[in-house]
């Protein structure tokens, strides 16, 4: 097989995954044009059109999709086999590329990145924030951080610190005119932000005290998927939010907010960073999970 025609096929690889000619051009380093040309000479010399295009969207045809279910496996294979020649660097070097909830990334990542590249200068970090649920192999990640025990048994698990919480506060001012609710129940007297997945599905409230466990279905004028957002709405002083403490806490200690209900917070689930069982362990991937461990 000739470079061009290789070429043609990453190309084609990368539109398939990011569903977009810029993004899959700024991950091959070129041009969006000279993507769309090199798909474009690719459909030519198969005879087939492999992605359906609009003027807002890409998709994948049936043949497009067949393509990419035999591409995307080969070029990770291709991929893990040039790191696992990082065993023989005196430094780890190459690109990770990882997936973490944006709800908590500040949490895990924000007092590692600078050290991690610091310490590593040949080490490239990609970092993609969201938190929709992702596919790390089928969208192309080294490795992804997840909230509780859910790993799927071709994937490596590793368990992380700090484990995490959610707290409930309100403003001064709010209380003003309201009581400080004594229990979880007392919730149903108030305005609550409804919390929401990516999804759209709001998801309710949950309390746990010696062994007692309660869920409260929140309800009030506004749903709200992103945490600052909830904390800009709680210190307008109409509402309660229920959001991780690492928001909240600095809102707390500077009096502009009252957490409420603390001894029925519980911590969540262990966080864990997880990656495929079967992928090489490059020197670079075990320095980003050294950094995130310690």
């Amino acid at each position: 097989m000739r470079a061009s025609e290789l070429s043609e096929l990453a190309a084609f690889v990368s539109v398939a995954k990011t569903r977009n000619f810029r993004l899959a051009g700024l991950e091959r380093g070129v041009t969006a044009s000279a993507i769309s040309h090199a798909v474009t000479s690719l459909e030519e010399r198969v005879g087939v059109r492999l992605l359906n295009r609009t003027t807002r969207s890409v998709s994948l045809t049936d043949a497009g999709d067949l393509l990419n279910a035999r591409l995307a496996p080969a070029f990770l294979e291709i991929r893990d086999a040039v790191d696992s020649l990082n065993q023989f660097r005196d430094a780890p070097f190459g690109t990770v590329r990882i997936n973490v909830p944006h709800s908590i990334g500040r949490f895990v990542l924000g007092k590692v990145i600078g050290p991690l590249i610091r310490n590593n200068p040949a080490l490239r970090l990609e970092v993609i924030a969201t938190d929709r649920m992702v596919d790390i192999v089928n969208d192309g990640f080294d490795a992804g951080i997840r909230l509780g025990g859910t790993i799927s048994q071709d994937m490596v698990g590793v368990k992380l610190q700090p484990r995490l919480r959610l707290v409930v506060v309100g403003s001064p001012e709010y209380f003003e005119t309201r009581p400080l609710p004594q229990l979880p129940q007392d919730l149903q007297q108030h305005t609550c932000i409804r919390n929401l997945y990516p999804s759209g599905i709001s998801y309710p409230w949950e309390f746990e005290k010696d062994g007692e466990r309660i869920v409260v279905e929140p309800s009030g004028p506004l749903a709200l998927d992103d945490n600052e957002l909830m904390i800009e709405a709680v210190l307008g002083g109409v509402c309660l939010g229920y959001v991780w403490e690492g928001y909240a806490r600095p809102h707390i200690e500077a009096g502009r907010l009252i957490q409420c209900l603390d001894d029925w917070c519980a911590q969540e689930d262990w966080l864990y960073l997880y990656y495929p069982s079967r992928r090489h362990v490059s020197a670079a991937m075990r320095a980003l999970i050294e950094a995130i461990k310690a």
